[in-house]
């Protein structure tokens, strides 16, 4: 089997981990393989690449563009955050935090919100189950809840202006 899938503590967030084959060559891994990752289809693949410290986030897109996002690093490490928005769930307004590295992928379903901090420069591809909408993107502030960096943020006009999850315009609902 290609992947290992793990539920966090938020059990619709999985952590995910792929097999690399190496050789003398170097090394042959699958990122993504529909009948072993059923629950993602993908409609979208996008790159990042970020300097130590970067802070992205915290993304989302409203319904009908709700985005899934399948979420892994080439190159470097991350910490990586998946924050529960979808109203009257048991965990609305918690998050998961997992260290993500070459080989180990985080899942963040619909109805949540997505952002990392690189801690160190690192290559990010995300496999999104939605194209990406303008009209539709919304964000939380990365500091709101508690959420602690390890790292001195650096973030953009754009991510330091999002509002708190309790002003966060939102759409999403549980189950």
């Amino acid at each position: 089997m290609p992947f290992s899938i793990s539920p966090t503590e938020i059990p619709e967030v999985l952590l995910i981990t792929y097999q690399r084959f190496p050789d003398e060559r170097g090394y042959f891994a699958e990122l993504y393989k529909s009948s072993s990752l059923p629950f993602l289809e993908v409609r979208q693949v996008n790159m990042s690449f970020s300097r130590k410290g970067v802070v992205r986030g915290l993304h989302y897109q409203l319904k009908p563009f709700e985005q899934g996002k399948l979420v892994t690093v080439l190159q470097g490490r991350i910490l990586d955050l998946a924050l529960d928005i979808r109203l009257g769930s048991p965990t609305y307004g918690k998050f998961v935090t997992r260290e993500i590295t070459p080989g180990l992928m985080l899942w963040v379903p619909p109805g949540f919100a997505h952002g990392f901090q690189a801690l160190e420069e690192s290559t990010v591809v995300y496999f999104t189950s939605k194209e990406y909408s303008p009209a539709h993107e919304r964000c939380v502030h990365y500091l709101d809840l508690g959420i602690r960096w390890p790292l001195d943020a650096i973030v953009n006009r754009k991510d330091s202006s999002c509002p708190p999850l309790s002003q966060a315009e939102n759409n999403f609902s549980y189950p």
